[in-house]
């Protein structure tokens, strides 16, 4: 690593620092005066709750903090002529351009890391300490469907990786044949064993002298290979805040039912490929900045820069929100917006720098 390269990494990063503390401040401050009565007395959840919305915060905060941190970085070469000196020591804009690239490419990536974890409930969480259930979360009225079996839990505690009153149906040819009941239901091994099982079958040809239901009595029952009690209590409830590792278990597990898997893809483009629409912004950003300061309105740069990094970010998330009502295709409405503002960020940078 150079010498100038390790400057311009330093320079960045105390300021990408320095804005990313201020906007965690800043959101988490006010996020937390404004639920204060509604979070419990006790210190340690108080802690736990400023602990998960740093978070759930930093998820919105990091990248707009790569931008913002450049910004001000570029801002600072122009005022005191640095990228001058750059030049005249045989930089070109690559060399000046490519560590912070290949730097925020890095804390991304470590973003998206962090939300393969459990971090990545943090706003569920929180929003059970205000709503006071962050010991006793319960989730009522589950249905779903499990090959040819439809799966009904009346209560579900994901906490305690167990659920109430479960009611298993099995279709065939439109008419329900089997009926399985149980009291209680705990995952382990991966598998949800249901305990003091009925089990009630109807006959096929119902005649006569054939018209009595097949009762007996089972002590386990295993069902819903795979179905963590994370994915019923996130993916059946609509939830979209759930980690990667399980957002990729649950779409194979969706899809190997035939359940509409869009809002679960949405959900996955959302958290690995969106966040990385700030690198064009970066690009764009640069192309435009002068390298002279005498003849360049410093004002109207970080304003423009500033607000045009908003529009693109708020675009990108009512994209999101937009997809997940099922109105659209993610791979249309995410996706393909994004290439299209890739291709024309590397078209409009390319264009400037030429002039």
């Amino acid at each position: 690593m150079s010498i100038l390269t390790k400057y311009i990494l330093k320079k960045y990063l105390m300021n990408f620092i320095i804005v990313l503390i201020s906007l965690e401040l800043f959101f988490v401050g006010i996020d937390f005066l404004q639920n204060f009565k509604s979070i419990p007395a006790s210190a340690n959840l108080q802690l736990l709750y400023l602990l998960y919305n740093g978070f759930f915060t930093l998820t919105l905060a990091l990248p707009l903090s790569i931008v913002f941190g450049w910004v001000i970085t570029l801002a600072i070469f122009i005022r005191n002529n640095e990228f001058v000196a750059f030049n005249a020591l045989g930089a070109t804009r690559k060399n000046i351009f490519r560590p912070v690239v290949n730097i925020s490419i890095l804390l991304l990536t470590i973003l998206i890391l962090l939300q393969t974890t459990p971090l990545a409930y943090s706003y569920d969480q929180k929003r059970k300490i205000v709503n006071n259930q962050y010991f006793t979360s319960s989730k009522s009225d589950i249905f779903l469907k499990y090959n040819d079996y439809y799966v009904y839990f009346e209560k579900l505690l994901p906490l305690e990786k167990r659920a109430e009153n479960i009611h298993i149906f099995k279709i065939d040819d439109m008419d329900v044949v089997e009926t399985i009941i149980g009291q209680k239901a705990y995952f382990q091994n991966d598998k949800w064993y249901v305990v003091d099982v009925k089990i009630v079958k109807k006959p096929k040809n119902i005649t006569l002298e054939e018209s009595k239901l097949d009762i007996r009595y089972e002590k386990f029952l295993h069902t819903l290979d795979g179905f963590k009690p994370k994915i019923l209590d996130n993916v059946y409830d609509g939830n979209t805040e759930i980690s990667i590792l399980d957002a990729v278990s649950a779409l194979v597990l969706l899809d190997e039912q035939g359940i509409n898997t869009q809002t679960i893809r949405s959900v996955l483009y959302n958290k690995i490929i969106i966040p990385f629409f700030i690198i064009p912004l970066l690009l764009l950003i640069y192309s435009y900045a002068s390298l002279n300061s005498r003849f360049f309105n410093m004002g109207k740069f970080t304003s423009f820069s500033i607000f045009g990094t908003l529009i693109v970010w708020g675009f990108f998330f009512m994209l999101f929100k937009f997809t997940n009502g099922g109105v659209v295709l993610p791979e249309l409405s995410i996706l393909m917006p994004m290439f299209i503002w890739v291709a024309l960020s590397i078209y409009f940078y390319n264009k400037k720098i030429n002039e």
